[in-house]
């Protein structure tokens, strides 16, 4: 019967693969992934349902035709029971099998078309949600557009809350790629058991509560995005493991045998230093530069003239639903004054509660956070002489824990590089010093937390400081 099924469909144009084992008809749905499997109803060394089963655990969506001893409607039922899209009599003529395959492959062209269509108009919203005009927006967005268009793999870096992901989405949707799955993986949510089956997969049995076999993400995005997020959290197991499938590109389920080939463009993203890291030997180097092919570097919205304002608008319209249809101007400026620790993430929860709180048709500056009102320079480089604000401490009451940490990380390196600077009464040299870096390092820690550097005692040329918060305003009008 197998080989008049191959002769027949090969007579027809279509490629195919044939094999009267059950174990080799998964191995080849595995590194083939066809469009289409016919299948007796009972097979030799496995059943049907089974059979289909694991068919299905590879691509969920693959159609199935069924071939069936007798043509009865019992028959018919069992076999779209299993989860079959048609199903044949053993005895049929070649016309019922060329109208049974051409209705499986138009199903399946539809289904690849929807979803690649849902894709595409996520990825559009999600690229629309990059706002920004200022100058250093303007160099992210043209950086994505020239990375979008190759297939070399990203390492997209920032503070928490700066749109990383959306960056990702952005280089999918604009990429050859765009058709095909844009798959998030969180690196820092699971533990490395679960993470490993997350990124690989598992066959029945090889994991705690494994009762099936599981395709992971680096499957799901043949021939698509693999966005890791928070890839500097990746256990250093799991590093060479996925050094290794990304160097040879053959992926293996945990507990499998099969090699599965996968064709994957890999989105990474951080918000840790992972040059740094990799010097130290705390991340693999040889998976640094495996990932960071393409930097793309994301400035933390106190750093993006003229943005916020246009975000906070952006987001009135999202939120306000059609009742509000402004902010007020003195409310603008409480916004623009703000540092914004959580970044554009931040924004917009607090456009959206400000939304939620409003009377009227506008946004005023009574609903605002008191600390945003107050004027507050809370987040990074919210320290000022050495001290840790009030508004630093409510600001970081709203945050998610992997939040909150870096915004206490930030706060307390201000905070010491405020100190140190005072220690040695505003010399440079002799701070960077006493804090183990040299003089250019420590000048981009002054400006990453806006700590502006005064000569003293009429002196120029900066080797002497004072350490001054710099607010949001004095930026943008400067």
């Amino acid at each position: 019967m197998g080989d008049n099924l191959t002769r027949i469909l090969r007579r027809e144009g279509y490629r195919c693969s044939s094999t009267t084992e059950a174990r080799k008809a998964v191995e080849l749905l595995q590194a083939q992934r066809p469009d289409l499997l016919l299948t007796d109803l009972n097979p030799p060394e496995t059943g049907g349902r089974e059979l289909l089963g694991q068919a299905h655990g590879i691509d969920p969506a693959l159609p199935v035709i069924m071939i069936t001893a007798v043509s009865t409607i019992e028959s018919a039922v069992t076999a779209v029971k299993h989860g079959a899209f048609d199903y044949l009599p053993r005895d049929f003529s070649a016309d019922q099998l060329r109208v049974s395959v051409a209705r499986a492959l138009r199903e399946r062209t539809l289904q690849v078309e929807n979803r690649n269509l849902r894709a595409r108009l996520e990825a559009t919203f999600r690229f629309e949600a990059l706002l920004g005009r200022s100058a250093a927006m303007a160099r992210v967005f043209e950086l994505v557009r020239k990375a979008a268009r190759s297939d070399a793999s990203i390492l997209v870096t920032g503070e928490s809350g700066t749109g990383k992901e959306l960056v990702a989405r952005a280089v999918h949707a604009n990429s050859p790629r765009a058709a095909g799955p844009f798959v998030p993986v969180d690196c820092a949510s699971l533990p490395e058991p679960l993470l490993e089956s997350e990124l690989f997969g598992h066959e029945k049995g090889a994991v705690t509560g494994a009762v099936r076999a599981r395709p992971g993400s680096m499957e799901s995005a043949h021939r698509g995005t693999l966005f890791l997020d928070e890839v500097g959290e990746l256990p250093r197991g799991l590093q060479a493991r996925l050094v290794r499938t990304l160097q040879e590109r053959p992926a293996r389920r945990v507990g499998g045998h099969a090699l599965v080939d996968v064709d994957v463009r890999v989105v990474a993203a951080t918000t840790r230093d992972l040059r740094a890291a990799a010097a130290k030997r705390d991340f693999r180097g040889d998976l640094f530069y495996r990932i960071d092919v393409i930097g793309i570097e994301l400035p933390p919205l106190r750093e993006r003239e003229g943005d916020v304002r246009l975000l906070a608008h952006a987001f009135l319209e999202r939120f306000g639903r059609g009742r509000l249809r402004a902010i007020d101007d003195d409310a603008l400026a409480a916004l623009e004054r703000y540092r914004w620790p959580g970044n554009v993430r931040e924004l917009q929860n607090m456009i959206e509660r400000a939304c939620a709180l409003a009377d009227g048709d506008r946004v005023r500056r009574g609903d605002l956070p008191d600390y945003v009102v107050d004027g507050a320079s809370a987040g990074p480089g919210a320290a000022e002489d050495g001290a840790i604000t009030a508004a630093a401490r409510a600001a970081g009451k709203g945050l998610a824990l992997k939040d909150a940490r870096e915004h206490w990380m930030s706060v307390l390196e201000a905070s010491y590089l405020g100190d140190l600077l005072a220690g040695h009464e505003g010399n440079i040299s002799a701070a960077a010093k006493t804090a183990g870096i040299d003089r250019k390092t420590f000048h981009r820690l002054l400006n990453k937390h806006r700590l502006k550097s005064r000569p003293r005692g009429g002196r120029q040329g900066g080797e002497t400081a004072t350490a001054a918060p710099v607010s949001a305003r004095d930026v943008i009008r400067r």
